[in-house]
Order: C-alpha cells, then structure tokens, then sequence
C-alpha cells in the first residue's frame, strides 16, 4: 500500500496530520445544510479545490464522475470553491456554474480563500483526500489523478473497514431542483443563411435553430443528454457543445456537411448537415490529451509543438476542449481554440489534416513566433476582412490575434505572428477602458468584428461588451449589466447593424444597437490576490514531490520521464535556474534587488499502467498517463524568507 504519512525531518518517524476544518460563506448542494469533518467522520473526504473559470478545474470535474458513482456509500467530494476572479466570488455567479457543470457533489464556498491557505493549496485545481479518521493521506495537484485515486480508494477501503472506522451510506449531496427552459447556458451563436440562429444550447447538450427574434425555436439537432452518438437530429447527442462554424458553400458541398461544431466536454469536433440536421464525428479521438512519448512530436509542455502535423486519420488524434472554430479563409482551414492544451490547432475539412497552428501549450501570455507563443484557455476565435484571426484568450484576460503578413495569404504555408492587443498575464484583470496598453479585461470568451475593423468583445466576467480599435489602440465600452455573455455577433440583416450577445446566465439571446458614443469606464487594473510566500534572496531549492499510484511504473523507456520549466514575472527575479530540464529538483538563484514577483513552474511526470514484461520493463500496449501541473508562486524577498519552497504533484 502506498504510504499515508509523511516524516518529520526531526524525528524520522511518521507523524498523521489532522484535516483542517472546512471554513467559508457557505454550502451549495447540502439542502441548506452546514457540514464540517465531524459530520464527515467514517467517510473518505476528496476535497476538490477548483475555480470555475478553469479548464483543469473541470477537467477534473468529469474525471471525478466515474469514482463519486462507483464509491457512493464511502467516498464525499467537497468542492471548494477558492476564486481566482473577483467575478468568481459573486456567490450567484458560483450557484449558476454549480448547475451549469452539473456537480452532484456538496461545494463549499471559499471566497476569502481560508481552507485553501489551512490546506496549503497553490494551484488551481488541487485534490486532498482525507481518510475516515479525519487525517490527510495524499495532496495532489493538477488533472490526471482518476487512475491514481481508482487505486487508492480501495486501499483505503480495505483498512478502514478492517479497523472499523469506515461507514457506508448516503453522503450529504442533496439535488437541487430542476429548471425547465428552453436554452440553458448558451454558448455560441452563428447566423444561417435564410435569417435562421443556430445556437449551442450548452447546458442541453444539443443545438437550437432559433428564428430572427431570438425567441422562436425552429428545431433541435440532438436528443439532449450527454453522449457522443452520431445520426440523425433526434439521436445525435453532444456533451456541452461550443463553438459554431459554417463552412463555405464550395467546401460544403465537397465534404457533404454545412458547421463544425466544438463538442467540448467530449473532445470532439462535429459535422452537422444544415438541411436534414444529421451529426457526424470529424474528429478526434474521444479521449483528452492522450501522453504521447515520441520525443519528435511532443515538446516540453507535453503538448503537440505548433506546426505539428497531426496526420491525416483525425478520429485517432486526441483533442483538449475544443471551445471555438472558425474558418480561416487564408489558411482554408477551420481554426480551433483548443482551450485544454492552451493552443490553436486547425482542421482541413477536405483532407481530414490536423494540425497546430499556434502555441507551444504553456499557459501564460508571451507574443511572437506562433511555435514560441503562450495562450491561456483560448476560448473565441473570428476572421477579421485581412484574414487575421482574433481570439479571446480568457484565462490572460486578454485580446490577441494572429496576423498575417500582407500578401501571406499567397504563400504556401502562411505563417502568422501573434501580437497581444489587451492583457498583461495570467493574474491580471479589471475593467479599465482608454490606451489598449492600460486597458483590463476579465476573461472574455467571444469576439466580433464589427463594420469598421474595430473588434467587439464579450467581456464575459464584467458582464460588459468592450471595442477594440486597432486603428487607435483604444477600448470602450459598448455595453454592461450582462450576465455572463459567452458571445456576440454582428447581425446586418436589418437597416442597421446590431450587436446580437449571447447573455449565458440569463439562458437568452438578445439584440443591441451599437451606441454612437461608447462608454468610457474605469473600475480599476487588479490582480489575482493570494498569499505571498517569503522566501529569502540567493539558493533556493525547489523539490517537486511525486509518487507514481501503486500499479504504474514511471515511464523511463527515454530516459528521466520527470521534467520542471521555471520563470519569473519580472524575469530579473530569477538570477540562474530558469529553463527546461529534466528533473523534478532544481535550485534557483533570485535577486536580492526585486522584492517580490511570481515564479511559474510547471512540472510533468509520465508514468504507466503494469504489471511490467519479464525483462521489468513496460509493455508497448500499456496505457499510460501524464501528470502536469502549472504554478504561480507569488513571493516576497526577505532575509528571513524560506530557502526551499516544496510542491506536490503527486504527494502521498
């Protein structure tokens, strides 16, 4: 059995550490209850810390699915929500996301952040499992731990039962009751020729053609329900459908189908035929971000490396929540904001090709290169009338776009250049309009170009439509009070051009004008506010704790399968230490003149399922998983600071 303790350096011999209890505003799914460990005594505690502007964070929502079904009289999942966002500790906007991704779990309501800080959590998501005593027996950071945990549980089981502590029943999850409406958190919007809306009815798990009042329902394509099946309108299932894309007519008529729909939550891609409303598979495998350990196709993020070549059999290529698509007439391709992997990828409808158009797969905001380009949750993407390709890039708070070079569009293999209009990183939002340069976002999710160049933007977390003017380099405000707009979209069917948002949390679509004189709004530039850890100026070690699940073996068949990238925001912070290498321990050297900054790590381990061959190696057909997690490590610089600053990524 894996160990459930750890050592104390001064006396060698194992010590138990008792949870902490779980403080914060308020329960969700409890029925009005309060909970604390007491109430959970007898049970095993998964504590889920998360966010719900995340990807991991619901990533790991559905990879906990499966464990909270099959261990229903043993196992609690408590969410804890910890912010990342102001908007996020809106406790309305938390009660909608608790229904919009359908946790069935009890959510604790964090906004202070004070069980993340008792459980020492530094990354969103983070797992904690608490045994049936109350004590702390693993901490886990990132996404990829169902394997690990399908494993450990029963370890548990079997120890508890046969000391007699552990009790089966009903846990404290109590439904909430259901809302019958006609859309439920719509995503994206995409005009049909004819006048017709089609709308991606998120929460339904289908698409809903809407008439020009936006209110009419014409017809759905899917049964509703989550799955993946193919067919006609009314068998057809989807599983939190996103973004829409219409292909032309010519390529339309080539590949027998009309949209490309992101199938998010399933990892797919999917064609629709608009006159009969049948659903097929374009692409991918149905299964996330698959380990791929061959060195020439995988760089150290472990994702694809931009301009990659997927291959041309796109049903065994796995894809990361696809969020948007959008046909690129430069590239002749559909593009994807592959949000999962932080990446755009794009789709040949005709030959079937996949391939990654930018981003390396590290999270963050870096310009340049499309090979050397961070993302962040990419989540909307529109062409604008010179080809390029904005993209709401959430996670960054940011505007980006890939541009082409004038006259690119004639090349062989166009290759743009991304260039940030708005954003300054990962832990920085606001709601400031004025100089692009100065101007905050808070993770916007759609994008539009309106008639005179000028980019309009669903600001999703102000509940605001922003305009960016690339001719000035400014940002105004078109309009506020939205709740949650996951969208907008010019509509020019009328006299005059309106801006058609879709309003997410309100589960409608709805017309605007587009205002002579925008507003100008200043409601601050903040950042992301979490504890500082003080560490103190020269050597600082850092260790990176991971312990592969009993049954895997770290995959060592190219060498050290561990490897740690470190950075800082300022970059001066970081004297010597930064880069790639193998390794989960590294020292770090930081300067003495920066008194504070943030340190970004991101770790990976690669380990695979046994039982070992008879040489004790790992078979070619075992199934094998990546553990990654990504961290900003806010510090402040003092001479009585830490020396060594310890994480887990898999810590049992």
């Amino acid at each position: 059995m894996e160990s459930s303790t750890i050592s104390s350096p001064a006396t060698s011999k194992p010590v138990r550490v008792r949870a902490s209890e779980l403080v914060g505003r308020g329960w969700l799914n409890t029925g009005g209850a309060e909970l604390d460990l007491e109430k959970l005594r007898g049970k095993i505690v998964l504590l889920d810390f998360w966010t719900f502007c995340c990807i991991n964070c619901l990533h790991v929502l559905d990879e906990l699915r499966p464990l909270e079904t099959q261990y229903k009289d043993v196992l609690v999942t408590v969410g804890v929500h910890s912010p990342k966002f102001e908007h996020e500790a809106d406790p309305v906007a938390l009660a909608a996301a608790v229904e919009r991704y359908d946790i069935t779990h009890p959510v604790l309501d964090d906004p202070e952040l004070l069980t993340w800080q008792a459980y020492s959590a530094r990354a969103w998501p983070t797992l904690v499992v608490v045994d049936p005593e109350g004590y702390i027996v693993a901490h886990l950071s990132g996404e990829g731990h169902a394997a690990g945990l399908a494993s450990f549980i029963p370890e548990l089981i079997s120890e508890h039962e046969a000391k007699g502590t552990l009790h089966r029943g009903d846990g404290p999850y109590v439904a909430p009751e259901p809302v019958v409406r006609d859309l439920r958190f719509p995503g994206k919007v995409l005009p049909l020729p004819g006048g017709n809306f089609l709308v991606s009815d998120t929460g339904h798990h289908r698409l809903v053609e809407m008439g020009p009042d936006l209110v009419s329902v014409v017809r759905t394509i899917g049964a509703g329900g989550k799955g993946s099946e193919d067919g006609s309108a009314d068998q057809a299932r989807f599983n939190e459908p996103q973004g829409l894309a219409l292909l032309p007519d010519q390529v339309a008529a080539a590949v027998g189908y009309d949209v490309v729909v992101a199938d998010s939550v399933n990892h797919l891609l999917r064609g629709v035929t608009l006159a009969s409303g049948r659903v097929r598979t374009l692409a991918g495998s149905g299964v996330q971000r698959l380990l791929d350990s061959g060195p020439a196709r995988v760089n150290d993020s472990g994702a694809p490396a931009s301009g990659t070549e997927l291959g041309d059999a796109p049903l065994e290529v796995a894809l990361s929540s696809p969020w948007d698509v959008a046909y690129s007439t430069v590239l002749q391709t559909v593009l994807i904001a592959m949000a999962g992997t932080h990446q755009i990828f794009s789709f040949n409808p005709v030959s079937g090709a996949l391939q990654v158009v930018a981003g390396n797969g590290l999270e963050g905001l870096l310009d340049g290169a499309p090979e050397q380009a961070w993302f962040a949750q990419p989540s909307g993407l529109t062409e604008d009338a010179h080809g390029n390709i904005w993209v709401a890039d959430s996670e960054t708070s940011a505007l980006r776009v890939l541009k082409f070079d004038a006259g690119s569009a004639d090349a062989a293999a166009p290759t743009p250049t991304v260039e940030t209009a708005i954003g300054e990183g990962l832990f920085d939002f606001g709601f400031r309009d004025g100089d692009a340069a100065q101007a905050r976002l808070q993770h916007p999710l759609g994008v539009a170009v309106l008639p005179d160049g000028s980019v309009a933007i669903a600001d999703t977390y102000n509940g605001a439509v922003r305009r960016y003017d690339p001719a000035t380099q400014s940002v105004s405000t078109l309009a506020r009070g939205l709740s949650e707009p996951s969208d907008v979209l010019l509509d020019e069917t009328g006299e005059v051009p309106l801006l058609i948002v879709v309003e997410a949390n309100k589960h409608q679509l709805l017309r605007l004008p587009l205002p002579q004189n925008a507003l100008q709004v200043d409601e601050g530039a903040v950042q992301t506010q979490r504890p500082k850890t003080a560490v103190a100026p020269g050597d600082l070690a850092v260790t990176i704790n991971f312990s592969a699940p009993t049954g895997q073996k770290l995959d060592d068949r190219w060498g050290d399968p561990t490897q740690l990238k470190v950075s800082s925001t300022p970059p001066e912070l970081l004297l010597s230490g930064g880069g790639t290498s193998i390794g989960l321990q590294r020292t770090l050297v930081l300067s003495a003149d920066v008194p504070e900054g943030v340190l970004h790590l991101t770790a990976r381990a690669a380990a695979c399922d046994g039982p070992e061959d008879a040489n004790g190696e790992i078979p070619d057909h075992a199934a094998c998983h990546l553990y990654q997690q990504d961290w900003g490590i806010p510090v402040s610089l003092g001479a009585d600071g830490a020396t060594e600053l310890v994480l887990d990524l898999r810590g049992v």
